[in-house]
């Protein structure tokens, strides 16, 4: 029988305010004991309530993230994500340490280059050898269950974070569609990710 998330992990997380342009959050951080790990949940409101929150779980990328790099739409996701739950009163980003969709950030400078010659941003991943797509949720799981959810609505165009949150015991009541940060300079990379690795995105 496959453990749980519950029963794989035992990170202790650690919590405190955190004060935004989108208002005050709490943050949650913890340390995934089966690889060192840091990840954190960025949270707003009363988390006793037993309706399903809005969630987004947002994988690291430093690029767009802090830099505001337009060859990806991860800034601007996570932007729009902080403020949904904002507007909302409540709900949860997880911001997962998986930079370069789980391959590192040197990796991903090493498929920056190889695109920057013209492969798509999956065949410069297979082209150093590595998976399209390297992320596991497991982590994510036991996180919405440490704050007590095990019902979400999740905010996402990627089919496989809503299969591996049911695969490991979240039940993903609506997926809510999160379409933002598309410009001129990303348009090759979001055509890829809607063609070939099964996005729900326009094309």
């Amino acid at each position: 029988m496959e453990t749980t998330p519950q029963q794989k992990y035992t990170a202790v997380p650690a919590d405190a305010k955190l004060p935004t342009k989108y208002g005050e959050f709490r943050i949650r951080s913890y340390i995934d004991p089966t690889n060192g790990a840091e990840h954190a949940a960025i949270y707003l409101g009363d988390m006793d309530k037993q309706d399903p929150p809005l969630v987004r779980m947002h994988s690291e990328c430093l690029t767009g993230d802090a830099l505001g790099s337009l060859r990806c739409d991860c800034g601007p996701q996570l932007q729009q994500a902080l403020k949904n739950i904002q507007k909302e009163g409540r709900g949860i980003v997880l911001y997962l340490r998986q930079e370069g969709r789980g391959i590192g950030l040197f990796a991903k400078m090493q498929a920056y280059n190889l695109q920057d010659r013209g492969l798509d941003t999956l065949d410069a991943n297979l082209a150093l050898d590595l998976p399209a797509d390297a992320r596991d949720y497991k982590i994510a799981a036991y996180m919405l269950n440490d704050i007590g959810y095990e019902s979400v609505r999740l905010m996402t165009n990627n089919p496989d974070k809503v299969e591996q949150l049911e695969k490991h015991g979240i039940n993903i009541l609506e997926r809510v569609e999160h379409k933002v940060g598309v410009c001129s300079e990303n348009r090759e990379y979001l055509l890829t990710k809607a063609t070939r690795m099964r996005h729900i995105l326009p094309v």
